[in-house]
């Protein structure tokens, strides 16, 4: 694989960086992809290599590419955690991708630095990295660098990444309008990002279990002119780990000398962040947890992740708490819409059985066991 042609594009209203992709060893026709955002950030954003480096990494190994090429330079302690990254990928498919030969010069020196470059926090709306905010907020003092400055919300991940169901802007800007009162709130700028690299290869399983967090480092390495530290929201706590896009022993290999990126409470279950932000009344009222991204509701109150997650807050008993749902009840069978041992979803609903029980929700914690023993071995991960 080639990357060439790294450049910047401006129209009356976006600015995006640009490159090129050619498959060398595949039948793959060559590629542009994108990162861009809107003009007001125009001077913030650079063809940056690693920005394309990460986000093909994985696509490449995918279709069996035998190098990464690029003529521009790269950081030597990004080149070695995309060495990790493709160690980590050859285990974690028992073989199936195979290291490849990153074919490009090492940079002497940092590429980016200056006092104007601030943190970061990756911000979709969900529970993770809702949750991530809250507690950096209350951990991070205004003035310490750590605390980001920007809330980072990326189209082309969820919504606008799968190609045969449509860029779908307006959920994006739905989704936005919901993200800019929690982003108010905690003092952030509310960046956009567009980006098309998913687009590269729109394998789910592959977006899944390897792609999707090396898409959002590339999405803020085009950003390395503004921000130094990138904040990523874990997707799972500690005992149930698996092989994931984004994972704690993955994502700081993307990042280099002048852009960290952090995976954060890995250490929190995900009963632990809901709780958290169910204290934080404007993110309560406001999450977006939904992937179905129908056309007139933030969450479609069907769907597994939306289920989930009102089942979470019935057992709380908080659910009649928020309007992010319109329902103030779940009913049984909802569940039968979908599997809920996929990607190892197991943990999540079984701890909810016992306080749906002290709830007065037998029902449905008796629906959770009956599904939970009806399919126990569809694991996420073969």
């Amino acid at each position: 694989m080639k990357l060439s042609n790294l450049r910047m594009i401006q129209n009356d209203s976006l600015t995006r960086a640009a490159a090129t992709v050619g498959f060398e060893d595949g039948d793959q026709p060559d590629k542009e992809i994108f990162i861009e955002t809107e003009k007001a950030f125009a001077s913030d954003m650079c063809p940056n290599p690693h920005a394309f480096a990460v986000g093909c990494i994985i696509p490449a190994l995918y279709f069996g590419e035998r190098r990464l090429a690029l003529d521009e330079a790269i950081c030597p302690r990004l080149k070695e955690g995309l060495e990790t990254v493709m160690a980590l990928m050859q285990h974690w498919t028992s073989g199936k991708f195979q290291p490849l030969t990153i074919d490009a010069p090492v940079s002497e020196t940092a590429r980016y630095e200056g006092e104007n470059r601030h943190a970061g926090i990756f911000l979709s709306g969900g529970m993770d990295s809702l949750a991530a905010l809250r507690l950096i907020m209350d951990n991070y003092a205004p003035a310490h660098p750590g605390r980001p400055k920007d809330a980072l919300l990326v189209h082309g991940f969820d919504i606008g990444g799968v190609v045969e169901r449509g860029a779908k802007y307006h959920v994006f800007e739905r989704a936005r309008t919901a993200m800019a009162p929690v982003a108010a709130a905690a003092g952030l700028t509310l960046v956009p990002v567009y980006t098309n690299i998913r687009h590269l290869c729109d394998n789910r399983d592959l977006w899944l279990n390897q792609f999707f967090g090396a898409v959002l480092a590339a999405a803020v390495h085009a950003f390395a002119p503004r921000i130094n530290l990138a904040w990523l929201a874990s997707s799972y706590d500690i005992p149930h780990l698996h092989p994931c896009g984004s994972h704690p022993l993955l994502d700081p290999e993307y990042g280099s000398t002048d852009l960290q990126i952090r995976h954060r409470d890995v250490g929190l279950s995900r009963m632990e962040k809901l709780k958290i932000v169910a204290g934080w009344e404007v993110a309560f009222q406001n999450f977006r947890v939904c992937l179905a991204n129908v056309p007139d509701k933030l969450n479609c109150g069907r769907c597994e992740k939306c289920v989930r997650t009102m089942l979470e807050l019935e057992a709380l008993g908080l659910l009649d708490k928020t309007r992010a749902f319109e329902e103030d009840a779940v009913d049984p069978a909802w569940l039968d819409a979908f599997s809920i041992t996929i990607r190892v979803r197991n943990p999540f609903y079984e701890e909810l059985i016992e306080p749906l029980k002290a709830r007065g929700r037998g029902d449905l914690a008796a629906k959770i066991e009956e599904k939970l023993k009806a399919s126990p071995g569809d694991i996420a991960y073969r």
